[in-house]
């Protein structure tokens, strides 16, 4: 048997060289699979959220909310420690807002939900 050999995912072998930084990796076709509809669709409602929200909260906390907005992109690779640092932050700031900000906050329960964690 060892001349049997079963990868599932990416294989990457890498021996010698100089300035090796990591894999370029671009997929297509139908083995590219894109973002989750439904974590799209959640953070497309949380985005809306947040802008009514930003409204009626104090300046600085108006202000982190807008810094948090790139971490919530389905667009560009986003590290899950990051993500999940904005959704605490945009929770923290919707729960001390009481009863206006508790769709925000069910939002940001639905989108960690769909990350799974």
């Amino acid at each position: 048997m060892s001349g049997n050999n079963y990868y599932y995912g990416d294989n990457v072998n890498m021996y010698g060289g100089q300035g090796n930084q990591g894999i370029v990796k671009t997929q297509t076709g139908a083995g590219a699979a894109g973002p989750d509809p439904a974590l799209v669709a959640a953070l497309a409602e949380l985005h809306r959220q947040i802008g009514e929200l930003r409204a009626q909260v104090p300046a600085p906390s108006a202000q982190l909310l807008e810094e948090s907005l790139p971490a919530l992109s389905t667009e560009a690779a986003v590290p899950a420690q990051e993500r999940h640092r904005a959704l605490m932050a945009i929770a923290g700031i919707a729960t001390t807002v009481g009863a206006v900000g508790q769709p925000v906050v069910q939002a940001v329960q639905a989108v960690i939900g769909l990350l799974g964690g």
